[in-house]
């Protein structure tokens, strides 16, 4: 029995940790940017209202939505935007149009990731530190300076990966979030009446009573739910039922706890509204507050870099970025994975974002459109999914999803009102990272069609070739190819300078596919061309991890003799030079050849020995 307990014991504590550091740490700015607006007037009503409000939000977004039906969307166990994509798109495959609606409404989405991945640390760790505000105004010239110092210990330690620390996070995360409901437990004791806020009478009597404020308002309610995503994103890594129960007898109950003492501090001191959350701890227990709030927010910090590491890989996967070097930190871990590129330009722009906004206030104005871009693009692909995956009646899937969407809507209305306030700045990075994705894609689609156009059939090459064959030389040799059955470049240059053929011949092309996992059983077909050459296609899932040598031990037996000291791997290093009228415009011709030109070599993402990896290229017009 205890065996059976333990593993769910450990992921849920894993889950508290990981999945919850974001919206855990959200009481921290949620109720001071609501009340410290000015918009609301301090009156007890009001007070019940809000907290009602932010009661409801929290019940209806992530308990109904995300942890009750989103979690149910798992594609083969995997959760996120990108499994979600590949999810709606496979269910609509049949309608072209829809399905090309789609990827470029999910890439947006996953695009807009990376914006969120700049503020949430920024206003995170900045809204922790800032206590020291609260403890002496002395410290408040050190908040910033002290905030980009934690940030860059926090990124230089990416490179060694998070097993080490990793173990932490739930103790840590479990410690705040017991702290966070006595803090406020010992302020609703004050003032108990203020559980009567549970109640949505309050709500619906202050949106009856003041809606111009509450739609004003809803841009910062949607703070207490910044981090919903990640219940979704890291299914595969904890599963469901681990994930709905650290929600439902931990993190919910502490949160309301806490805003729910918030208000309580509120209605007996209205002058707390500068910051609520600091001023419910006695003065003796602030700076040790501090301290843990810090942790708690680089804890929440490192969750959402490990995602943007994870969301990179995968777009990767699925053809929308261009190969990135990636370093794996952990032997065990096929998951634990360090993109220097990514991680650097998140600190950048972090640091940018820290300097420009200055306050954790400011940062605000620019926090939730994304966030709430996102939810509502998860309410339009789940209605896909159920609709068409799933195969439920169109009237029960528009139920299950309308009222969703209603409400994503209506916090992203909000939000589009800080546009100019701040909220351009994750949208200027979702929209740098969706032009580069996409040109990449469309790229990508240009430059196989014009391979295609002047390609050499493999079949009728080879028969060609050994009418006189070349001198044959010992080992096996790998060719990558983009297409089966055409001439990879790579072999005609060999063949031109070297003028040898090996005596072994395979000719590879992976294949990405809008699945998470292929099975090693289902990675490899295999077809015999003679002359002892065999075309071979390498299937992987977005989430698996690409390991060429490996995959291709499964082709002995099968006529092929492959030994890791004689195998040679030849790539194609071609030079893509941009023309006018090519497909795209100029500019993004030239961004497209400038990506293709610093992309890292298949043999770094395939995991290719390097002692063995010949690159030969030449020069292609697009």
């Amino acid at each position: 029995m205890s065996s059976k307990k333990s593993p769910l014991a450990a992921l849920t504590l894993g889950a508290i940790g990981v999945v919850y550091g974001d919206i855990g740490t959200s009481v921290l700015y949620a109720v001071k940017e609501v009340f410290g607006s000015g918009r609301v007037p301090f009156t007890p009503d009001n007070v019940y209202g809000i907290l009602s409000i932010f009661f409801w939000t929290l019940t209806v977004i992530v308990s109904i939505k995300y942890v009750t039906l989103v979690l149910r969307a798992d594609n083969n166990g995997e959760g996120g935007l990108i499994a979600m994509l590949a999810l709606a798109s496979t269910a609509v495959k049949d309608k072209p149009k829809t399905r090309r609606t789609l990827l470029l409404v999910g890439i947006f989405g996953t695009s807009l990731f990376y914006g969120d991945g700049v503020i949430t640390p920024a206003i995170s760790v900045l809204s922790a530190v800032e206590g020291l505000e609260v403890v002496s105004p002395a410290f408040t010239k050190g908040v910033i300076p002290i905030t980009l110092i934690i940030l860059l210990g926090l990124f230089v330690v990416q490179k060694h990966g998070t097993t080490g620390i990793g173990k932490f996070f739930g103790p840590v995360t479990l410690v705040w979030f017991a702290v966070i409901a006595l803090l406020g437990i010992s302020q609703i004791a004050t003032h108990p009446v203020i559980l009567k806020a549970l109640s949505p009478y309050y709500a619906l009597m202050f949106i009856g009573a003041n809606p111009g404020t509450t739609f004003i308002i809803l841009g910062a309610v949607v703070l207490c739910v910044t981090g919903a995503e990640a219940l979704y994103a890291d299914l595969g890594h904890f599963g469901k039922r681990p994930i709905r129960l650290a929600w439902f007898s931990i993190v919910m109950p502490a949160l309301v706890l806490n805003y729910f003492g918030q208000g309580a501090l509120l209605l007996g001191n209205p002058a707390a509204v500068k910051n609520p959350f600091y001023l419910m701890a006695p003065e003796w227990a602030m700076l040790p507050l501090v301290g843990l709030a810090t942790l708690a927010t680089v804890i929440a910090s490192q969750a959402l870099i490990t995602g943007a590491f994870s969301v990179t890989k995968q777009a990767i996967q699925m053809g929308y970025l261009p190969r990135l070097k990636i370093q794996h930190t952990s032997v065990r871990d096929t998951g634990q994975i360090y993109i220097p590129f990514v991680n650097w330009g998140l600190f950048v722009t972090i640091v940018l974002a820290v300097v420009m906004f200055r306050s954790s206030s400011n940062l605000a104005a620019a926090y939730g459109i994304a966030v709430c871009t996102d939810m509502l693009i998860t309410t339009i692909l789940t209605f896909y999914v159920i609709r068409y995956a799933w195969n439920y009646p169109l009237s029960l899937c528009l139920a299950a999803t309308g009222v969703f969407f209603v409400v994503d809507f209506a916090f992203f209305a909000s939000n589009l009102m800080k546009l100019f306030a701040g909220g351009w700045f994750p949208l200027a990075i979702g929209g740098a990272v969706f032009t580069l994705m996409i040109t990449w894609k469309e790229g990508r689609r240009i430059l196989n069609e014009k391979l295609r156009a002047d390609a050499i059939d493999l079949p009728g090459f080879l028969d060609a070739v050994f009418v006189n064959p070349p001198a044959r030389v010992e080992g096996t040799a790998v060719f990558m190819t983009a297409e089966p059955g055409i001439v990879p470049n790579a072999l005609l240059h060999n063949l031109k300078h070297n003028k040898v053929l090996h005596q072994q011949n395979l000719f590879v092309t992976v294949r990405n596919h809008e699945v998470p996992w292929i099975g090693m059983s289902k990675r490899l077909e295999v077809e015999s061309l003679g002359h002892d050459c065999w075309q071979v296609v390498v299937h992987y899932g977005f989430k698996n991890d690409p390991d060429l040598p490996r995959a291709l031990q499964q082709i002995k037996g099968r006529g092929v003799e492959l030994e890791s000291m004689t195998t040679s791997y030849f790539l194609s290093r071609d030079t893509v030079v941009p023309t006018i009228g090519g497909g795209m415009a100029p500019w993004r011709e030239k961004l497209f050849a400038q990506m293709h030109y610093s992309a890292s070599g298949a043999a770094d993402f395939l995991n290719l020995p390097n002692n063995s990896v010949v690159e030969l290229g030449s020069k292609i017009e697009i």
